[in-house]
């Protein structure tokens, strides 16, 4: 089960990762502007908030690593704070500005946190 909770959690900090690359480098380019449907103008104007969220992901993601490569008991930890973090911020994005949010980052980070309980 560890190495499946291992493989979740990977899986969490790549995702982050991507939206990392998304939100800070691709807004205003063809994959950002269609996660949102945005046209040239408004990517451009949101860009600067996307970036900021953007590299909120990044820390998740770095998080999500450390945890990965820390020992125990500060790697268990640590992959647990994240993961919390994870899901509080996809249901908060859910509430306030896409139900998508809840499936494409709450439920992988829940999953990740289930598995990584499970396997200590």
């Amino acid at each position: 089960m560890e190495t499946v909770a291992n493989v979740l959690v990977g899986l969490v900090a790549a995702l982050h990762a991507y939206i990392l690359v998304l939100e800070m480098f691709l807004w205003e380019r063809a994959p950002g502007r269609g996660l949102h449907g945005f046209d040239p103008e408004m990517a451009r104007a949101t860009a600067p908030l996307a970036a900021n969220q953007g590299l909120y992901n990044g820390f998740l993601a770095a998080g999500l690593v450390w945890g990965l490569v820390a020992d125990d008991p500060t790697g268990f930890r640590v992959q647990v704070f994240f993961l919390v973090c994870v899901v509080v911020a996809g249901v908060y994005g859910a509430v306030t500005a896409n139900r998508r949010i809840l499936f494409a980052q709450a439920l992988p980070g829940a999953l990740a946190l289930a598995a990584v309980l499970i396997a200590r």
